[in-house]
């Protein structure tokens, strides 16, 4: 993350509910020998507490004893901002971007909770394709949901501290951070481009 105190501006909850939104981040622990190892997990996030799931042959699962100290990363919206979309001088290139980083204890749930685990992150983000109707697990046939649920664990993450950088150019005059963000997203450089404009423009000034 961004070593600069002035982007670390979003409260423990902002973190937190950004975190909950995205679902999905990369979840990073290391092994007795000290080998770090990641994964990439979709996740629902409930006050401080996250269910996920792992393949069991994943080098996360086996290193996640009870209380493995872990880290769950989420990239929200990212990009490129050059610097002549400021409209101001003696600018540089630079990367804006959202990014929040959950610190806790990695532990397995009971291989019992695994279908509730797994209906909870159907849920989430089935509710968010509305109207369509909701998916439930019930329409796989039991004989093959079981063969596929014996390759996966669930698991639970207990978050212990919340850091979040939110570099947006806040530190700039309101006029160029808003002429970047039109900049960028004129140029059209990928889906989030427009993301990440929206957060900009909303950026509340702050003094470098």
């Amino acid at each position: 993350m961004h070593p600069n105190p002035m982007y670390h501006t979003g409260t423990r909850q902002e973190c937190l509910d950004y975190a909950a939104e995205v679902g999905f981040g990369i979840l990073a622990v290391s092994d007795p020998a000290g080998a770090p190892h990641m994964a990439h997990v979709p996740y629902v996030l409930d006050g401080d507490r996250v269910e996920l799931h792992l393949m069991r042959s994943n080098p996360v699962a086996r290193a996640a004893k009870a209380g493995a100290v872990a880290r769950l990363a989420v990239q929200g919206p990212h990009g490129y901002i050059s610097p002549d979309w400021y409209g101001i001088e003696d600018q540089v290139p630079t990367w804006n971007y959202v990014s929040v980083h959950l610190t806790g204890r990695l532990e397995p749930l009971p291989e019992s909770d695994l279908r509730a685990t797994l209906e909870k992150l159907s849920d989430q983000f089935e509710e968010r394709l509305a109207p369509k109707p909701v998916w439930k697990i019930d329409k796989v046939e039991p004989d093959a949901l079981a063969r596929l649920m014996r390759i996966i664990l669930p698991f639970v993450f207990h978050i212990e501290d919340v850091d979040g950088t939110w570099k947006l150019a806040q530190h700039k005059p309101e006029a160029a951070r808003l002429s970047a963000a039109n900049g960028m997203e004129a140029a059209g450089l990928g889906a989030e481009t427009g993301a990440l404009a929206a957060l900009m423009r909303a950026a509340k000034p702050i003094q470098a």
